[in-house]
């Protein structure tokens, strides 16, 4: 009796060892079931088998998951919240002297890569105040890039794309006002997005460049749609600057009433 029992233990343990062993490793159903699309960003939001959120992107012939706080890949770096936190400690330890090295320098890469990944994700959702989060961390980082790069074209490797990160963060801003406070708000986180072009054109020496391009054209456009839509000729930021720059000092001070009267509305 005993060496049968013996039998059937050792059995099952064989048996779940096959198991094991030939459970599907693959991910056939799940991609079957999520068709990938090109040219469109698709991104949703899931469970994870232990309860957490966790933020998926169809890419052609798999996906990426992302972890919805912190860093997208889930790691904390030296400990740190992020990769750029962890550099942020070394100049703190080391001082502004501090200088990236190599290996710091693909790791720097790896991090706006998967901040890249989820920001447009958080954009196709209309997650928007998550996308300027993202988008903030980024410009963040390159602007610590140019502080502390070793190399000028590694520098310019980025900083090509700051316009682009950029205009993701004006977008998503306007976007998040017209759903919080409204037309007149995101119009002015527009004009706020301009501004900061401008700087960035000026920075580079390349003023002229600025009304022919295509991602402050794309601003112009949605901000022209906007007032259309709604029906907003100018808002009270643009009055009110019109109103200063003409010295008409009794009408600004009346405008800057009303706009401090419904910022205290809105919260």
């Amino acid at each position: 009796m005993q060496l049968a029992a013996s039998h059937a233990t050792l059995g099952l343990v064989l048996l779940e060892a096959f198991f094991e062993m030939t459970r599907r490793k693959d991910i056939d159903d799940l991609l079957a079931n999520w068709p990938f699309q090109p040219g469109d960003v698709m991104a949703r939001l899931v469970k994870a088998a232990d309860g957490r959120e966790v933020l998926q992107m169809r890419v052609d012939m798999g996906l990426l998951q992302m972890e919805v706080e912190g860093r997208p890949d889930g790691s904390r770096p030296e400990g740190a919240e992020t990769y750029f936190d962890y550099l942020l400690s070394k100049v703190i330890s080391e001082g502004d002297g501090f200088m990236l090295n190599a290996p710091q320098c693909a790791e720097v890469d790896r991090e706006f890569v998967q901040f890249y990944h989820r920001r447009i994700c958080w954009l196709a959702l209309r997650k928007f105040r998550r996308a300027m989060k993202d988008a903030d961390h980024t410009l963040a980082l390159m602007d610590f890039v140019k502080q502390h790069s070793p190399d000028e074209q590694w520098t310019l490797s980025h900083e090509q794309y700051r316009p682009f990160v950029l205009f993701h963060r004006v977008e998503a801003a306007a976007l998040a006002e017209l759903e919080d406070r409204g037309p007149e708000a995101a119009i002015g986180e527009i004009n706020h997005g301009l501004d900061r072009f401008r700087q960035i054109f000026e920075e580079y020496e390349v003023r002229e460049k600025f009304d022919e391009d295509e991602l402050v054209r794309r601003l112009l456009e949605l901000q022209k749609s906007l007032r259309e839509h709604y029906q907003v000729d100018r808002t009270l930021d643009e009055r009110l600057a019109e109103a200063v720059a003409s010295e008409q000092y009794e009408l600004a001070a009346q405008l800057r009433d009303e706009i401090a009267r419904r910022q205290t509305q809105s919260h």
